[in-house]
This record gives structure tokens, C-alpha cells and sequence, in this order.
């Protein structure tokens, strides 16, 4: 065979590996921005959207929830990743007031308003999206009360995944576990949870 033959064949594995390893990455970056949502998920749409949204930038509501991302868009689009980094802080500052451990994400009550800058004025967000989960001492708390059998190291989160797209806003449910369970009752305890959150905080919905 030739050697052109050899160069050929070489070029076309060098440009299959460059494919395979692009695709890979995309799929690693897709699943780590992705919040896996239960089956049993509810849907809940919001249509009183300027309650809900004093509610989430201008009473304390969702303080003490941990923002895990969320994205605003007016005149530019703003990313926003609710991961701490760490190193930014002295020890001590990271530990709060829940105990020793470091949190993994920040509170709500830290960037509320921060992103409340970004929205303010007289034009409406062109939209935004912000996904939230129960802080690790209430998802152990909630657990516990529950009687599931799922474990709360066991639990990556319990989210509340808001969307507003210019006209009208959603808040969906969502479970994720770091382990593999056929117990759904955790699942369906958050769902009802949630709508149980929003009746207290007289927030109107409807199930979609």
C-alpha cells in the first residue's frame, strides 16, 4: 500500500478521535448544567408574575433556599453559577452559621440582590431563570420528617426550577439522587411540598 494510503487513514482516526472527544465534552458540559427532574415532577404555572417576583427579588422568601444557577437577559444576558469558590474566602467565612462544613452553593439571601439590580428599572426582563434547592440541613430535615427511606447524603437536591420567558412564568419540581432508588415517596413528598410552600407565602398557582 502506499504511503499516501497510510497518511490518509491516519488523518481520517485523528479526525474520528477529534469527534468523539467533542462530543464528549458536550455532553459532559450538558450534564452538568442539566437539573435531572422526577418523573412524577409537577408543573406549576404562575400568573400573578408580579407577586412571584416580589416575592423572589424583594422579600425573603426563597432566602434561605441555595441558588444552584440561573440566568437573567435584558440588554445583555447574565450567567450566574450558585457554586462557591472556596478559595475566594478564609475558612471560617464559607462555614455560616449551619455548622463546620463549607457550603457547596450560595444562598439566595447572598445574590437576591444582585440580581434585583439587574431587572431593576422600567423595562421587563426579557427573561430569566433561576434554579433553586432545599439547603442540605432541610433536606436532611425533610427527610427525617418524611419517613422515606432515602437516605440525605443521598439526595444531590429537591429544586424549584423557575422560568419566565417575557410573558409568563413556570416553576417546575424536580428530585435528584446521588445513588439509584426505587423509592419514589421522597419525590412525591417535595411536590407537595412545594404547592403546600406556595399556599403559605400566598402565592398563586395552577397546576399545568
Amino acid at each position: 500500500m502506499s504511503q499516501n494510503y497510510f497518511t490518509y487513514l491516519l488523518l481520517y482516526k485523528l479526525i474520528l478521535c477529534y469527534h468523539n472527544t467533542v462530543q464528549y465534552c458536550r455532553s459532559q458540559a450538558a450534564a452538568r448544567i442539566s437539573i435531572p427532574e422526577n418523573d412524577n415532577m409537577i408543573a406549576l404555572s404562575l400568573p400573578d408574575t408580579r407577586t412571584i417576583t416580589a416575592h423572589l427579588f424583594l422579600k425573603e422568601t426563597f432566602d434561605r433556599f441555595c441558588l444552584i444557577e440561573g440566568e437573567i437577559t435584558t440588554f445583555n444576558t447574565f450567567h450566574i453559577d450558585g457554586h462557591i469558590h472556596r478559595d475566594f474566602f478564609d475558612t471560617d467565612e464559607t462555614a455560616e452559621d449551619t455548622g463546620s462544613e463549607p457550603p457547596a452553593y450560595s444562598r439566595w439571601s447572598s445574590l437576591r440582590e444582585h440580581c434585583l439590580n439587574l431587572i431593576r428599572g422600567k423595562r421587563t426582563p426579557l427573561g430569566f431563570r433561576f434554579v433553586f434547592s432545599l439547603s442540605p440541613e432541610n433536606i436532611a430535615r425533610v427527610t427525617g420528617q418524611s419517613g422515606s427511606a432515602v437516605r440525605p447524603e443521598n439526595v444531590q437536591g429537591l429544586y424549584l426550577n423557575f422560568h419566565f420567558d417575557g410573558t409568563s412564568l413556570t416553576c417546575v419540581t424536580g428530585t435528584s439522587f446521588r445513588t439509584f432508588t426505587m423509592d419514589k415517596s421522597l419525590e412525591h413528598i417535595w411536590d407537595e411540598m412545594a404547592q403546600k410552600f406556595f399556599r403559605q407565602h400566598q402565592i398563586p398557582f395552577e397546576i399545568k
